[in-house]
């Protein structure tokens, strides 16, 4: 019990810091019924991955699984850093599944995991149609569902206990608002997934937001960074009035930074999430700054709170989201930031 008291402590603790996340110039109010997917970045050239992580030092008797729809690039794994992490704080097994996009292969590891009896699900809904009707059968079988990074829309109707991310419109609100104050007039903002409707999200919310036009973009998959750049400067060499580029993942700052100086213009550079290399062009003042989901939070929570209903009848959240962001990175904190990246922990 004395153990179950410290994970129960630890818990509000990271859920305060989840409350309280980002910088002070970020005022969002927490909005249950935006969306959250999956702010879902990839490598820059990923691969699927199929990672079991088993930790049981202390004899524990429960299985977990986290499965998802992530790759093994630089937001992904820093989940799987976590969700490590969390699995030996718990001592038992913790199984991770990275589904690269393919809501066929997730299903499939859903089903398997339900098979395998586990003690608790958490999956994310980058597509929502594509796992439902698995996501359906993990509330049927009895085990506890969690939804993590995005699923913020869906939880509830599937019947999960809670949802762990950051709704997507109110992250896309705070970069409108941050265009507005950097004087931009016309932002692109810049997709690298076609059917994530998350990503959508973030630029839905943008548009709501920002003062000026906004015009959104599929320009190509993380894994092919040169079509990536070639397409947002043909996208520029078409439109001299697009003076911002807000790119939804890590790699899409990088490569609108690359595209404009292939077109010749002088843009204000936003992003989503972090990458070593995303903050470096921060601190030299290339990008202005990036929006933080704590994805750490995403992959460790879902395990500890899983393992407390399992053990002891706890459920968080109260029938609303644990958000985990949106958080603001720029000069004011980069260098800060800049550390945990480097250890894998942001």
């Amino acid at each position: 019990m004395r153990k179950l008291w410290k994970l129960f402590a630890l818990l509000l603790a990271l859920t305060l810091v989840a409350a309280a996340c980002g910088n002070d110039d970020d005022t969002s109010e927490p909005a249950p019924s935006e969306p959250t997917e999956a702010a879902a970045p990839s490598a820059e050239a990923p691969e699927p991955t199929e990672v079991v992580e088993v930790d049981a030092t202390q004899g524990c008797d429960k299985t977990y699984h986290v499965i998802t729809h992530g790759d093994s690039g630089v937001f992904w794994s820093v989940v799987e850093v976590a969700v490590r992490d969390a699995a030996a704080a718990i001592g038992c097994e913790v199984v991770y599944f990275g589904s690269n996009n393919d809501a066929l292969r997730q299903s499939q590891e859903i089903e398997a995991a339900i098979a395998a009896g586990s003690d608790g699900i958490a999956i994310s809904l980058a597509d929502p149609a594509g796992v439902q009707s698995a996501a359906e059968a993990v509330v049927a079988s009895g085990i506890p569902l969690y939804t993590l990074n995005s699923g913020v829309n869906n939880y509830k109707d599937l019947g999960a206990t809670t949802h762990i991310g950051q709704t997507e419109t109110v992250a896309g609100n705070g970069a409108g608002e941050r265009f507005n104050a950097l004087g931009a007039t016309h932002v692109l903002c810049a997709r690298q997934e076609q059917t994530n409707v998350a990503l959508e999200e973030r630029c839905n919310g943008l548009a709501e937001t920002f003062n000026g036009e906004v015009t959104s973009e599929f320009v190509g998959l993380d894994a092919n960074p040169d079509e990536q750049q070639n397409t947002i400067a043909a996208i520029l060499q078409g439109d001299d009035s697009i003076d911002g580029v807000l790119g939804v993942g890590p790699n899409l700052p990088l490569r609108a930074l690359t595209a404009a100086e292939q077109a010749g213009r002088d843009l204000i550079i936003g992003g989503f999430d972090l990458s070593s290399d995303l903050i470096d062009q921060i601190e030299a003042g290339n990008v202005a700054f990036t929006v933080d989901q704590q994805q750490y939070l995403q992959g460790y929570l879902p395990v500890i709170l899983m393992h407390l209903q399992a053990t002891n009848l706890n459920t968080a959240g109260g029938g609303l989201p644990i958000l985990t962001g949106p958080g603001f990175v720029d000069t004011a904190n980069a260098s800060e930031v800049k550390a945990l990246v480097s250890q894998g922990t942001r």
